[in-house]
């Protein structure tokens, strides 16, 4: 995966509170190989009609997809599937804006180099009324914390280590392995402090 510290694209508003992952990519869609990609299956429900034709007035059918998604609370609750991630990255996503989110989507987004921002509710009212009726050009600055939107600049919460995962495009074991020097220095004090609890079969080489 690689990482990415700055990201220009457009901005859409997804006026939806708790869009769950069942949601976000239905069950049965979830057999598809991942090669295939699962962009065409975001949001599927949600965007048609009981007779599988496009709602014209949901905001990703009137004005397109965009990489930049600012939704409602709650955003990724429900079910641990991480194919909802999945759906978001192939349908071109690289970052979602929201009050909250899910805690094992938020988690699984950052694995997979998409962006879960958490803003105010304050900041996500006036996202909304500025996206109403256009998708505009936008830049989201990880370093710096904000999202820009013409002249509005809006600042979001990010895990520090999350950020580092993201700009490195680490996953949970590169994180580990950057205090690679400390854990070892670590071993060797406990070891001299402590020997005793290293199993009598493995050697000092070992």
């Amino acid at each position: 995966m690689s990482g990415w510290s700055q990201h220009q694209g457009h901005a859409i508003a997804l006026q939806i509170h708790n869009v769950d992952t069942d949601q976000l990519i239905p069950s049965r869609f979830m057999s598809t190989p991942r090669s295939e990609g699962y962009g065409r299956f975001l949001l599927h429900d949600l965007r048609r009609d009981d007779g599988g034709e496009m709602l014209p007035d949901f905001p990703l059918n009137r004005q397109g997809l965009a990489s930049i998604l600012v939704a409602g609370r709650n955003f990724g609750s429900g079910s641990s599937r991480e194919a909802a991630v999945y759906a978001l990255v192939d349908a071109g996503v690289r970052a979602v804006f929201a009050p909250s989110f899910g805690d094992i989507f938020a988690g699984n987004a950052i694995n997979n180099g998409l962006l879960p921002a958490r803003i105010t509710e304050e900041d996500m009212g006036l996202l909304f009324q500025a996206l109403e009726d256009a998708a505009p050009a936008a830049e989201v600055c990880l370093e710096k914390g904000h999202l820009q939107i013409g002249d509005q600049r809006i600042g979001f919460d990010l895990d520090p280590s999350w950020r580092t995962k993201l700009i490195n495009g680490w996953d949970d074991i590169d994180l580990t392995l950057a205090h690679k020097p400390d854990i070892d220095r670590y071993t060797q004090h406990l070891m001299r402090r402590a020997p005793w609890v290293r199993p009598a079969h493995i050697t000092k080489s070992s």
